[in-house]
This record gives C-alpha cells, sequence and structure tokens, in this order.
C-alpha cells in the first residue's frame, strides 16, 4: 500500500512537470515570435565605371534646336564658288539615350538650298555662267531623319556625369521633300557627328556634322550620276529633361543583430536540456501511465532578404555569410518545417520575359547555395518566382531585384 501510493505521487509530480515544462516552452516561443530584433541595411555601391542601372522608359529625353549652314553637292554645283553654294540650314529633333552608350532620336531638318542648272529647273532666271549655260537655281525642302546614336566617350571612358565633352558618331535613314515645283521626294541616307559640350546638368552646347546621300532626281536635274549629297553643320542647344543622371548598381545585405541571434539559440539549448532532464526522470519512474514524453520542435527562422545587382543572379560572399545562419536556425529546427524561396525582379527594368527568367535564376541560386553549401534538406524548401514586380519596399527598385525566403 505504501509503495503504491509513492509511485502515484511519483506520477503526479512528473506529470506536473511536464504540464510546467510546456507553458514554458510556449511562453518562451511566443516571446520568441514577438522579439524585435535589430537589423542592419548595408548599401555597397560599385566602383564600376562602366556599370550602371537602367532607367524607366520616360527618363534620359532630351529635345534640342540648332542652326548652320549647308552646302549641297549636284550635277553643276562643283562650278560655282564655294561661298556662293553656302545656303542657311536649322534642325530640331527629340530622342532618349537607353544606355550611356547608345541612344536614338528623330528630327527634322532643312531649308534652302544654292546650286546652278542648265535645264531651268528651280532657276531663278539669274545668269551665273554664260559660257557654260548655267542659270542660279535655288529651292527649298525639308529633311525627315531618325538616328542611332552611339557615345563613343561613354562607351571606351566610362560613364560620368559632369563630363565636359563628349562625340557620338551616328546613322540612319530619312526623308527628303522638295516643297517648290517641280517637287520630289526622295529616301535620305545619313551619317554624322554629334558634339555635345556640357554647359549644366540640364543644357549641352551641340555642334552637329550630318552628310545625306538622295537620289540624282531631287534637284529636277539628272546627269548621270547615281546619287547627290547634302553636307550640313549647325550650332545648338540641347535641354535634357529629367530624370538625365544614370546611378551606379549596388548591393544592399540586411544583417540582424547577432547578439539577439544567439540570446534565441541559448533559450532553445535550454529548453533542450530541460526536456533530456524530464525524459529521464519518466525512464527511472518505470510508469505504465506514461510512456513517453514528446515535445515538438517549433524553431523557425527569421525571414531573409537577398538582394542582387541588376541583371545578375551571383548570389555574393556577404550573402552566403547570412544565409549560412539562416541554414543553421533552419537544420536545428523542425524537419517538418517548409519555407518558401520567392524570386523577384525589378519590374521597372527588362522585358516581362527577362523579368521571369531572372526572378527564377534567383530563386534557384539561393535553393543550391542552401542545399549544396549548408546542408539544408531539399524537401524542406519550396521554390517559386514573381517575375517583375513593383517596388516593395521603400519605394525602392533596388529591394525588388531579390529573393525572399520564409517559413509557410
Amino acid at each position: 500500500m505504501l509503495c503504491t501510493h509513492h509511485l502515484s505521487t511519483e506520477r503526479i509530480r512528473l506529470f506536473l512537470g511536464i504540464l510546467f515544462l510546456t507553458a514554458i516552452t510556449n511562453s518562451s516561443f511566443g516571446q520568441q515570435s514577438t522579439l524585435n530584433l535589430k537589423k542592419d541595411t548595408v548599401v555597397v555601391e560599385s566602383d564600376d565605371r562602366y556599370a550602371v542601372t537602367t532607367n524607366k522608359f520616360w527618363d534620359n529625353w532630351f529635345i534640342g534646336a540648332g542652326a548652320g549652314a549647308q552646302i549641297y553637292f549636284s550635277d553643276h554645283n562643283r562650278q560655282m564658288k564655294f561661298g556662293d553654294r553656302l545656303s542657311p540650314a536649322y534642325q530640331f529633333n527629340i530622342g532618349k539615350w537607353f544606355t550611356p552608350g547608345i541612344g536614338v532620336r528623330a528630327g527634322v531638318s532643312g531649308l534652302t538650298v544654292y546650286g546652278v542648272t542648265q535645264n531651268k529647273s528651280h532657276s531663278t532666271g539669274e545668269i551665273y555662267d554664260a559660257s557654260k549655260s548655267l542659270e542660279k537655281q535655288e529651292f527649298d525642302f525639308y529633311h525627315l531623319h531618325g538616328d542611332v546614336l552611339f557615345n563613343l566617350t561613354n562607351i571606351f571612358a566610362g560613364y560620368k556625369e559632369n563630363r565636359f565633352y563628349s562625340i557620338s558618331p551616328y546613322a540612319g535613314l530619312g526623308w527628303m521633300q522638295v516643297v517648290d515645283d517641280p517637287k520630289a521626294k526622295e529616301v535620305s541616307a545619313n551619317v554624322g557627328l554629334y558634339n555635345a559640350f556640357r554647359l549644366g546638368r540640364a543644357v549641352d552646347l551641340t555642334l552637329d556634322f550630318r552628310g545625306s546621300l538622295v537620289n540624282d532626281r531631287l534637284d529636277g536635274e539628272e546627269g548621270g550620276r547615281m546619287q547627290e549629297g547634302l553636307l550640313s553643320t549647325t550650332l545648338g542647344l540641347v535641354y535634357k529633361f529629367n530624370k538625365r543622371e544614370w546611378r551606379r548598381p549596388s548591393t544592399t545585405t540586411i544583417s540582424y543583430d547577432e547578439a539577439a541571434l544567439n540570446a534565441i539559440q541559448n533559450r532553445i539549448n535550454t529548453l533542450e536540456t530541460d526536456n533530456e532532464t524530464l525524459r529521464k526522470q519518466l525512464a527511472d519512474a518505470k510508469t505504465k501511465t506514461v510512456t513517453d514524453v514528446k515535445v515538438e520542435n517549433r524553431i523557425l527562422a527569421a525571414p531573409i532578404l537577398v538582394t542582387f545587382p541588376i541583371n545578375k543572379s551571383t548570389v555574393s560572399n556577404e550573402a552566403r555569410v547570412n544565409l549560412g545562419f539562416f541554414a543553421k536556425v533552419i537544420n536545428e529546427g523542425s524537419s517538418s518545417v517548409v519555407y518558401k524561396v520567392t524570386g523577384y525582379a525589378d519590374k521597372g527594368t527588362g522585358t516581362p520575359r527577362i523579368n521571369d527568367r531572372l526572378s527564377k535564376a534567383r530563386a534557384e541560386a539561393i535553393y543550391k547555395v542552401l542545399v549544396k553549401e549548408f546542408g539544408v534538406s531539399e524537401s524542406q524548401l519550396e521554390v517559386s518566382h514573381e517575375g517583375g514586380v513593383d517596388n516593395m519596399f521603400y519605394n525602392d527598385p533596388r529591394l525588388s531585384r531579390a529573393v525572399i525566403t520564409i517559413a509557410k
């Protein structure tokens, strides 16, 4: 009778101990879930002068205008004095730089051409050289054209925001039309040199040399030449709309307070020790009522965000360090907890197809580091990707070029 009473008392004591440990465990994890962990955000900007972050479509637009002189190369004009061939010229254009090295523009130029003729086309009626039956020629025209510009200074010397001078060869096609009778219209091929001198953040002085080739028919007189040419030089101003600069790519690393993480780990170790002590006491009591004590391990790793440079999916060494801490918590936690690894890309840059591929590559890169380098079980990871997204944090597109890993 005494033995029976002693065994019952031992069972009651152990049962109360289990209830107490369960309450402590729940309280500890409840505190952990609301623990305010300090975090540091470090942004490292690239010093590569050839690397920039592309802007949105409505950034880096410009508008320009200029005036100068032009000279026309036709069947008989070479028999004129150089000064007699010069005529006034204008130009107006609008364009956009897609990168510091490549841009496009569309424009209109033209005004008046001076020359000589033997068949009276566009003749002013004034004799220029009677011995050669040449009369003065004059006609008005306009020239619509589109150009692709290549900023060689930025391509070969790298982007520099406050650079004073840059040179940009260009090539393109156009449409030239004579507005006086006899009217004519011809396709043109164009090449040139666009020189820009910085006057301020928004304004440049420009010197534009353009050469154009058109069919021999344009001036109303065919002399057996396949093409005729127009050479113009204009001096002008260009205004660059905001946003006009280019940003360097940067890497953002978010790290949590290591001391706080260590405190959580120490608390977990203490709870595991208490659990083991109770298991031993149950084994010593040889109870038939309480055969096993099962304490479910519910350790959860805090969410982690890893960012990437634009158009990159390579995991940096800084990110690997943080992923190592993250993997350690996963490996020490319950194997039943599944973490979702989701890749993202910045919607403001790149096409939807490129952003979908890039977000998937980023998620797979984080997955490979966790599994192959830090031994996380594949069954605990679920990989997904969202493609291009709007700014997710602080209206900063750099924080959308990322992978977020969080417990489901």
